[in-house]
């Protein structure tokens, strides 16, 4: 069985999510981890949900939970990348880090970008319709950078809040959609460039291991070694998230499909819009974990 497992980033959190999650060790110290009896009932409330502490706990313990139920039905995936915050989940399945570890530097990685968004306030604005050309000229104009490329014309522009209210009166003016995400921080840009050295600190004594599979980056195209590994879950808070050349390169891999394991289906339908030949699903889709294993087994057939 050939296929590609990539974990969601923040913002999508939503009480219903992952229904088929067995309430495990690892959702159990989750919870002990957050202060919650009901991780569900907690997502219910906007304001916790969008607490970017909260968030990057909940949704990297309970993406590693999803897969350790999942990891003793299917085989190992031959690729893996994660998107935004779901690098520290893709980082530990293919075997870089700890599953604890990775939970662990979550809130760590949470102060270091709220830090650093204390000092210099902003956040996200998913632009979609305007050519290359017009975005170029969008972000000279408000100053605002490209925080994530989902695609030539799909993108998510960081900066500070005038900023982006700027631009998105700009943006639908042109006619493109836009969308102010539920993230409070200016993540993948040059204003988190303090977070991303805070969070190296971090990682300097964390043990990092070469990956069991293909891993692919944000920051970088492919994870090869431990050190790169390390350099490169810090440096993407500041850089880039080239989500677009990730997902090429897991085409370029001839997998048989794609699966998403977090909250919502945002990868799988830039996947299934883009690779259509190459069925992508999001574990949100399913009620079992056990239809999900056939899922993959009849796209390997």
């Amino acid at each position: 069985m050939s296929f590609a497992l990539v974990f969601s980033g923040q913002g999508n959190q939503h009480p219903a999510m992952l229904p088929w999650l067995a309430d495990d060790e690892p959702v159990r110290r989750m919870r002990a981890r957050l202060g919650v009896d009901d991780w569900r009932a907690a997502l219910a409330e906007p304001d916790w949900a969008a607490n970017n502490a909260n968030a990057q706990t909940l949704l990297t313990s309970l993406a590693l939970a999803a897969w350790g139920q999942l990891a003793r039905l299917v085989p190992a995936p031959s690729v893996v990348a994660g998107y935004s915050v779901g690098e520290l989940a893709a980082f530990s399945a293919a075997g870089v880090i700890d599953s604890d570890v990775a939970v662990s530097l979550a809130p760590l990685r949470a102060a270091a970008m709220d830090s650093s968004a204390a000092r210099n306030p902003g956040g996200l604005l998913a632009v979609t319709g305007l050519p290359e050309a017009a975005l170029a000229q969008l972000c000279a104009q408000t100053g605002l950078a490209l925080a994530i490329r989902n695609g030539i014309e799909s993108v998510v522009l960081g900066g500070p809040d005038a900023a982006l209210a700027q631009a998105q009166e700009i943006a639908t003016g042109q006619g493109a959609q836009c969308t102010r995400l539920r993230i409070n921080v200016a993540s993948h840009t040059p204003w988190m460039q303090d977070a991303a050295e805070r969070f190296s600190q971090a990682l300097a004594d964390v043990p990092f291991r070469s990956p069991r599979a293909v891993l692919l980056g944000n920051a970088v195209d492919r994870i090869r070694d431990a050190g790169t590994a390390r350099s490169a879950l810090a440096a993407q808070i500041a850089q880039t998230v080239r989500w677009d050349e990730c997902m090429q390169n897991i085409a370029e891999r001839q997998v048989r499909c794609v699966l998403e394991v977090g909250p919502g289906q945002a990868l799988t339908r830039m996947w299934n819009q883009r690779y259509p030949e190459i069925p992508a699903r999001a574990c949100d889709d399913f009620r079992s974990a056990a239809a999900i294993a056939s899922w993959l087994q009849a796209n390997d057939d």
